[in-house]
């Protein structure tokens, strides 16, 4: 088996032409709010990809930023507001311990990225991570799959969807002594820690599917759990450093926004 590269950006361009047409037939323009807290570099960089995605489908982005004790506050003025149609908390916040409880006080009806009470909507990055898969015609039955990482963006969610769909997986996290053994035993390695270089060429076996889902930065530069040297390697099947699973994540959002366009202009 010779390396092949599982490139999501080339997916996410036709999935952005059809939600373009989308909007056009819409006759309202959508309208995503993304409020932030944090001023992290990462954050900068997502910005800025979801920003030129509306404006390249024709919907509109407010950038709301404010201090996390004013977060309640701006959240049920955005859940009352009928000009704004999904809501985005952009995290990290500058205080984690508060995640859970201000994520739960966005809309479900507006909880585009689904990750609050009760969601109407998947998660982005694991959808993002589904399509990228079954768009290669990678079929998950019978294989033995690890994620990686248990956060409540990707690796929690992942593997709850992963299991409803009856997939065999395994899960690692930092409590893990275990990796490399766990790693070796799997055939599809799905990796959301943001630690860089976290997975090494001596923990992957031969032939192995890797999608490298994490994100940190180093020395300026956004970078995954994967390290060079697996890249080198022939075998293995991978995401690319760049346009891998992030352009599908950002295809799902608005996936998730237009949905619910449709669904509050039915109401």
């Amino acid at each position: 088996m010779s390396k092949k590269e599982l490139i999501g950006s080339d997916i996410a361009g036709f999935v952005k032409e059809r939600q373009g047409s989308s909007v056009r037939s819409l006759g309202v323009q959508p309208s995503l709010a993304i409020v932030r807290t944090n001023k992290a570099l990462v954050t900068d960089v997502f910005l800025r990809i979801k920003q030129k995605y509306a404006e390249d489908i024709g919907a509109l982005i407010e950038l709301v930023e404010t201090s996390d004790d004013l977060l309640p506050s701006v959240i049920q003025s955005l859940n009352a507001r009928p000009d704004v149609n999904g809501i985005v908390i952009q995290l990290p916040l500058n205080d984690p311990k508060f995640t859970e409880s201000v994520l739960s006080l966005v809309s479900p009806k507006k909880d585009i990225d689904g990750l609050g009470k009760n969601p109407i909507y998947d998660p982005a990055t694991p959808t993002a991570i589904l399509w990228l898969l079954a768009s290669y015609n990678i079929d998950l039955r019978g294989k033995k799959v690890l994620v990686i990482g248990q956060g409540r963006l990707v690796g929690a969610p992942l593997t709850k969807m992963l299991l409803d769909s009856g997939v065999d997986v395994a899960t690692a996290d930092d409590t893990n002594t275990n990796l490399r053994e766990l790693c070796l035993s799997s055939q599809i390695i799905i990796s959301a820690t943001g630690q860089p270089g976290l997975i090494t060429s001596e923990m992957v076996p031969v032939d192995a599917i890797i999608i490298d889902a994490g994100t940190a930065t180093d020395n300026g530069e956004v970078v995954g759990d994967v390290s060079d040297e697996v890249r080198e390697r022939p075998d293995v099947t991978i995401t690319p450093k760049k346009g891998g699973v992030g352009p599908l994540t950002v295809s799902a959002l608005f996936e998730n926004l237009l949905k619910a366009v449709r669904s509050q202009t039915h109401d």
